[in-house]
Order: C-alpha cells, then sequence, then structure tokens
C-alpha cells in the first residue's frame, strides 16, 4: 500500500511521491525532494497553483508548527517557486 499524503495548498490527498516535501530552515521554506531532511515537513503538489493557494491560507505556518509567522513575500517564497519551475522545465525536457 503506497503511503498518501495531503497537499497544503490544494488540500487534496496524493500518493507522497507525487508531492514535494517542504521544511523550515532557518525561518525559510526549502524544498527537500528526496524527503530526508530533518524536521517537520509540509507536503505540497510541484505546481503554482497549490504554492499560491498555500500561501493565500498561510497554510505553511500551520503545517510546519512554525513559532513565527511566515512571510510570503520573503526570498524563500521566490526560490521554491524557482525551484518549481525547474523541476517541471526538467519533466518536459526529460520526455521529450
Amino acid at each position: 500500500m503506497e503511503a498518501v499524503r495531503t497537499c497544503v495548498g490544494c488540500r487534496s490527498r496524493a500518493p507522497r511521491p507525487s508531492l514535494l516535501r517542504v521544511v523550515l530552515r532557518n525561518s525559510e521554506i526549502v524544498a527537500d525532494p528526496s524527503a530526508t531532511l530533518p524536521g517537520r515537513g509540509a507536503w505540497l503538489h510541484p505546481v503554482d497553483e497549490c504554492l499560491d493557494l498555500a500561501l493565500k491560507r498561510r497554510a505553511f505556518g500551520r503545517a510546519l508548527r512554525a513559532e513565527k509567522s511566515l512571510d510570503a513575500t520573503a526570498p524563500w517564497a521566490e526560490s521554491l517557486r524557482a525551484y518549481l519551475r525547474e523541476q517541471a522545465e526538467e519533466a518536459v525536457t526529460s520526455h521529450e
């Protein structure tokens, strides 16, 4: 039986391999593609729409149990968005 996780953006359940794990490191959210970094993780579909929903709902702070509020306009948000786009581009080029 495959592990199932819930996306913090769209709140739909999906198999673990189809989601990206993110963790809180030094007050910034970073991608954990290998799902091996220590600490509490949150799961996200690797698409801009789910990232936008998670930021709008302020879901990362709750899911990661952050002690202070996470600023959605912080540099980590754009870094995470850039990572998602990079992964999407790699997926397209690997299928060609």
